[in-house]
């Protein structure tokens, strides 16, 4: 069965935004969490234009190449204006979750209205023998509030932003996490955990 995963960038103090983030201002002033996309000398062989350090390339395009659906929450889809019939992945169809209509979907967008549950399935039904990236601290968080997520990645950027959209929100209980790897590159920590269930 496939795995269900989040794999963020985030700030030393827990940012996956900076402050005033949106459609028109992507991240608001924390475009910097990406800068390790840019600057370094290997291409990734999944995402054309990428340029990582060697350790970076190594961690992401590992990542990247087991996504087979990715499922986005509601701000994160507007924000990286993703309306304009985009997605994350350039492979991997895209399932947003969101109690609001979403005009003008592409056929590689799906909207699931009704529940964390039932947009994680029909992720993973698209997914295949492939995992499923959740992408949003709100769909992150309720994932892991329903016990879906096998494993928690965070791309650790050493910057303390100080304000913005958190990776988490609010949870019911702990979650308990077991170290996997841990993987230091030029202005990133790639930190990857499992969830204990």
């Amino acid at each position: 069965m496939s795995k269900v995963f989040i794999a963020l960038a985030v700030s030393v103090d827990g940012y996956i935004t900076g402050r005033d983030p949106g459609a028109g201002r992507g991240l608001g002033d924390a475009t910097m969490l990406f800068d390790w996309y840019f600057d370094g000398d290997t291409p990734s062989q999944v995402f054309d234009g990428f340029r990582l350090s060697e350790p970076s390339a190594r961690v992401f395009d590992a990542i990247a190449g087991r996504v087979g659906a990715t499922l986005a929450g509601r701000n994160t889809y507007d924000d990286s204006e993703w309306v304009h019939g985009g997605a994350p992945h350039p492979t991997a169809p895209l399932y947003v979750l969101s109690h609001r209509p979403v005009p003008g979907m592409s056929d590689r967008q799906t909207l699931i209205t009704t529940g964390v549950e039932d947009a994680v399935a029909a992720a993973r039904d698209a997914a295949g023998d492939k995992d499923v990236a959740l992408m949003g601290g709100g769909v992150a968080t309720a994932a892991l509030a329903a016990g879906l997520v096998d494993e928690v990645i965070l791309h650790q950027v050493p910057i303390l932003l100080g304000g913005g959209r958190p990776y988490f929100q609010s949870l019911p209980q702990h979650v308990r996490l077991r170290l996997v790897d841990v993987v230091p590159a030029p202005g990133v920590t790639h930190l990857h955990y499992e969830a204990v269930r």
